[in-house]
């Protein structure tokens, strides 16, 4: 019976790729050569002496040997499907010409003519023991894999289900520029699927093999037809409306996709061991909640950035919205430094707004069969009933701001471990001088008696020690002596009691008009962090560090308060002092001349 099982699996598989036609990608990205070229020239980039050096000992990493076929100032695509129904991957590359590829194919991969095969309008070629596929017409090299597998033994019988499940239709570039008819279905013969129990309990492996082998095949002619169906009448390269034609790099994942893939990772075994997988959420929750999430990347000369933007659905986006939507609490600047720190980080939430949308959003997430809605609505109430939003939200306000702001050295009590003549460990503390960074850690909390209470017990438990306006932590100081000041509804949290400014400084000002537009930001100041971590380094590091400190003058983040469109965005910033050649060969200058001060 198990071989029956297993054949019927193989037969369920290929029906799913006979019927399968591609029609949608789970993610895409695309390299904008055409945008990135008018910043920087590519043979500037190869032709580079840290470029060079590298590839003079790994020629094989040559990239320069491919100039002669890309066009690298086109746009280069990778999309694909990692859904257990049809998952595939497929490149495009512009080329020169087709003469030009088949040419390097035999010089360089030593792939012989008979291998190749030739249709008039394009060519492909699947060098042995390998799946994926190269073909390519006068205008276009693709790369392409149907990558699905035949599930192991322990699935079987689940896995088969599943598959048959799976075997729909699905249609090729959704939103895009073409579409292709579907893949005739394949007849499996009478000989495929019937086998005797015993023919194989002398070696159990042989069945497994033979039932590779055939899913190999099969897969094999599947993805000679999809190719054909591609270029046969003239290939047309892949395009998405999700991708950012602004950016020099851009990447869309679809977020319920991957969920889904998650999602049958862990649900199997928790099927296959009690059927408890009937109580999770179902997955298509997951990707209700998040659309899609691009990573996008910009070089230009002054800086690089990475911008993520995560879409949600229009009902996440009004709770994420809502969650944004904070006025400051104006007492926390008090406690901002009166100059710049080496870098902090402001983060400003509505927390009774998220306390408020926490059991809806539970709801819509927990949707199952096996949950009726009024059970989850029961649960929900009573998360409701038990969790004050007003109070608990007065607990912390949503203000929350970190400060570094130099360092210093100081005489510490530390623990040290060690052991005694009995071989006991024993532990004592001993002063050691240490340089440790000055900090602060600010926020805000609006509940009338809770925190004066909770420092009195502190203090009652002697784990405090009150010195006038402040409280000092006992116990070993790693970081020196810690104190907390709580002035009204302002919390601080320090190692040093000389940076406040009492809210008047030109920092101050700076980073209200930053945070009047973001939920979130933070900047780092590159060559004064390096200048204060870096008196104890030794001479050689030293000068790496003051190169790249040279080079680069901060690190930023930040978060827009307002979405656009639904979408969320954060924002990394590396910004360059120099702005005479774009940032992408400035790196390269560093790297090259940190390796030459080795």
């Amino acid at each position: 019976m198990k071989q029956f099982y297993s054949l019927f699996l193989l037969f369920a598989s290929v029906l799913t790729f006979g019927q399968a036609s591609l029609d949608k990608y789970d993610y895409f990205v695309q390299f904008n050569g055409n945008q990135l070229s008018k910043k920087v020239d590519v043979n500037q980039v190869l032709n580079h002496p840290i470029i060079t050096k590298f590839t003079s000992k790994k020629p094989d990493f040559d990239l320069r040997k491919y100039t002669s076929i890309i066009k690298l100032d086109q746009k280069i695509t990778i999309h694909g499907s990692f859904l257990d129904s049809v998952p595939y991957y497929q490149v495009t590359i512009p080329i020169k010409n087709k003469e030009a590829v088949k040419q390097y194919l035999v010089e360089n991969l030593k792939a012989e003519n008979n291998a190749i095969q030739d249709f008039g309008k394009y060519a492909v070629f699947t060098s042995k023991g390998a799946k994926k596929s190269l073909v390519w017409n006068d205008d276009y090299l693709v790369i392409f894999e149907l990558t699905k597998r035949l599930p192991t033994k322990f699935y079987n019988e689940e896995a088969a289900m599943r598959a048959v499940d799976s075997a729909a239709t699905i249609d090729y570039y959704e939103n895009d520029t073409i579409a292709a008819p579907a893949v005739a279905d394949v007849e499996p013969k009478a000989s495929d699927i019937i086998l005797e129990d015993d023919q194989y309990d002398e070696n159990p492996y042989e069945a497994y093999s033979a039932e590779q082998a055939e899913f190999d095949r099969k897969l094999a002619e599947n993805q000679s037809e999809i190719i054909k169906r591609l270029f046969e009448n003239g290939f047309t390269a892949p395009t998405s409306s999700k991708i950012t034609i602004g950016a020099d790099i851009s990447s869309w994942v679809d977020y319920g996709g991957m969920i889904s893939t998650l999602y049958s990772a862990y649900s199997y075994p928790m099927r296959l061991f009690g059927g408890y997988d009937k109580y999770l959420p179902m997955q298509k929750n997951f990707g209700n909640f998040v659309k899609g999430i691009n990573l996008d990347f910009y070089f230009d000369n002054d800086n690089a950035r990475i911008e993520e933007i995560v879409e949600y659905s229009t009902e996440i986006a009004e709770a994420v919205s809502k969650i944004g939507d904070r006025k400051i609490n104006k007492n926390i600047f008090n406690y901002f430094p009166s100059e710049k720190p080496l870098g902090y980080m402001s983060y400003h939430i509505n927390t009774r707004a998220a306390l408020e949308k926490f059991p809806s959003l539970m709801t819509d997430m927990f949707q199952n069969p096996k949950f009726a809605k009024e059970d989850i609505l029961v649960i929900t109430d009573l998360i409701s009933t038990i969790v004050d939003e007003e109070a608990t939200a007065k607990l912390f306000d949503g203000d929350l701001s970190a400060f570094l702001y130099d360092v210093k050295e100081v005489e510490v009590m530390t623990k040290k471990y060690g052991y005694d003549e009995n071989y006991e460990e024993k532990i004592t503390e001993e002063k050691v001088k240490k340089t440790i960074p000055l900090f602060s850690v600010v926020f805000t909390s609006t509940h009338p008696t809770f925190g004066d209470k909770l420092l009195q017990l502190g203090v009652r438990k002697k784990m405090l020690i009150q010195n006038g306006n402040y409280y000092q932590i006992l116990g070993t100081k790693e970081y020196g002596d810690i104190y907390i000041l709580k002035d009204k509804d302002v919390v601080a949290v320090s190692n040093t009691l000389d940076y406040f400014s009492k809210g008047n400084s030109s920092f101050v000002k700076e980073t209200k008009k930053d945070l009047s537009k973001n939920a979130i930001f933070g900047k780092l100041n590159i060559s004064q962090t390096i200048k204060a971590f870096g008196q104890n380094a030794k001479d050689d590091e030293l000068n790496k560090m003051n190169r790249f400190a040279s080079q680069f003058s901060d690190f930023t983040m930040e978060s827009p308060k307002k979405l656009i469109d639904n979408k969320f965005k954060f924002v990394f910033k590396l910004n360059s002092l120099q702005t005479d050649k774009n940032i992408i060969l400035q790196t390269l200058d560093l790297a090259n001349d940190m390796m030459a001060s080795k």
